[in-house]
């Protein structure tokens, strides 16, 4: 039985990638300022001079350059802007030196450049690789880099951390297309400037981090398992001082999922909505919350592993009874009209019919694929979330068997708790037999997301596979010593789904 409509295949985004602006820098180097134009003579009698853009007309004074001129020549290059053959975040580096005057800045204020530094390096403890913000060339050449290079990678570095804890060290424009979750916009130029003036610099940068309950017990964990593989002990994973050696490796991999899955919370909003509807597609499972509370679980189905459901953020609106299915045009073609060519009845038994020439719908009925309530949530996707006539596929572990929609168990239950309303008022809404609608009191926000390894409701670290293979491109930006020489840095390769 076919369900729902396909969710587009995983690949990078086609539009054109937004700079992703960071910087580095450390000491002041000041140069002679430009030349100015010659100035006009005061002897030149003003009632005779020419009007300007006339023949002989004076040339207005230009303004004196009076910023650091390898600094604002490193900027104003074109090409990638790369500083010992690190990737620089040019567009961010502009607006930083543009409110410094094209001054170097590092020198000025060593104090709290180390304070900064210092935050990098405790990078590893959010489960980011420090080397993502430049600390083996700095550590390893900062003494043979100029005073303006030395500059530029430190205010890169403490840019590109701070970008990294605000939003992922995967920016949005980085991530494949069905990767959508990102949290409001910080202006990270800004907060490193604040930094700056702040009495503890570092603080003004980690706070960026997310606050969550959620999010600080997944560190904790991750600290816990690093020290283990690592080497250390701790009494709160397993086994960790019986087995050292085979709990080592073990611990490894567990510090390695939750780091992907605090990138992954770090795509979220920094405040959560206390209401919201969640789904992980990585346990097909959906959880309603109320007041950051869970108040109801059920199972779900996803996407199938050439289909997969996208991690994005919608607002549940509408809930539709007795809904028809439009049938979207590549389920048609793939899927349909191959049936209705070997069987010209396959439309009338499954309760379809040409709406025109190019397009099929599934009229409503508890036959029909969405079953008697649609719960509509406009996206891009075109996903959502629905009932389904194929009861029996909750009872499988695994449950990615959709086109890339939501199919709920327990969608009466679901409809009832978003409306405000018993289940009897929701079965007699479908009993109408006809195609109605009934608008939640307020939007719901819901987040589909991908987590691998999360918190459950009791406080316990909970860790599952990785069905849709999402954990290893995450892994790979997150560590430097994944990463190729830039010269082999090259678009990644499309994703399955």
């Amino acid at each position: 039985m076919l369900t729902s409509p396909t969710a587009p295949h995983r690949k990078k985004r086609s539009s054109a990638k937004s700079v992703v602006a960071l910087a580095f820098g450390i000491c002041a180097l000041v140069l002679s300022p430009l030349r100015s134009p010659p100035a006009v003579s005061k002897e030149t009698n003003s009632a005779a001079t020419p009007a300007a853009g006339e023949p002989g007309s004076p040339v207005p004074e230009a303004t004196p350059f009076l910023g650091n001129i390898e600094l604002k020549g490193h900027l104003d290059a074109p090409g990638k802007l790369t500083i010992a053959g690190e990737r620089m975040h040019a567009a961010l580096l502009r607006r930083f030196y543009t409110a410094h005057e094209y001054q170097t800045v590092w020198d000025n204020h060593p104090a709290e450049r180390t304070r900064l530094w210092e935050a990098v390096l405790r990078a590893g403890d959010q489960g980011l690789d420090p080397g993502l913000f430049h600390s083996a060339v700095l550590g390893e050449h900062g003494p043979t880099l100029s005073p303006v290079e030395r500059d530029l990678l430190l205010s890169d570095a403490f840019l590109s951390y701070a970008d990294a804890l605000s939003r992922g060290a995967i920016p949005i424009e980085d991530r494949a297309d069905d990767e959508d979750l990102t949290p409001a916009p910080v202006d990270i130029v800004a907060v490193l400037d604040a930094a700056i003036g702040s009495p503890d610099p570092a603080t003004a940068v980690e706070v960026l981090a997310p606050s969550s309950p959620e999010y600080q017990a997944l560190r904790r964990a991750y600290l816990e398992y690093r020290a283990v593989a690592q080497g250390g002990g701790s009494s709160r994973v397993p086994g960790a001082r019986n087995r050292p050696e085979q709990n080592r490796a073990s611990a490894e991999k567990r510090a390695r999922q939750l780091a992907i899955n605090l990138e992954r919370m770090r795509w979220l909003p920094r405040h959560m909505p206390q209401d919201r509807v969640v789904v992980n597609s990585a346990t097909a499972r959906l959880q309603v919350f109320r007041e950051d509370r869970p108040v109801f679980t059920t199972r779900v189905v996803v996407g199938e592993l050439d289909k997969q459901t996208p991690e994005f953020q919608a607002a549940v609106t509408n809930i539709l009874y007795n809904p028809p299915w439009n049938i979207p045009r590549s389920i048609m073609q793939k899927e349909i009209l191959p049936k209705l060519a070997s069987d010209p009845d396959y439309l009338n038994r499954h309760h379809m019919r040409f709406r025109t020439s190019t397009s099929i719908q599934q009229i409503p009925g508890p036959e029909s694929a969405l079953g008697q309530l649609k719960f509509e949530m406009p996206n891009r996707y075109d996903v959502y979330l629905h009932d389904t006539p194929s009861k029996s596929l909750f009872q499988s572990v695994a449950r990615m068997m959709s086109h890339g929609c939501v199919r709920v168990e327990n969608p009466r239950a679901l409809a009832a708790l978003l409306l405000g309303q018993s289940t009897e008022a929701i079965n007699k809404g479908i009993a109408l037999g006809y195609t109605n609608r009934r608008a939640l009191p307020g939007a719901m926000p819901i987040f589909i997301v991908y987590q691998t390894a999360y918190v459950e409701s009791d406080g316990s670290i909970q860790f599952r596979g990785d069905p849709y293979e999402r954990d290893d491109e995450i892994w790979q930006h997150l560590t430097r010593s994944q990463q190729p020489p830039l010269a082999q840095q090259s678009a990644p390769s499309q994703r399955k789904g």
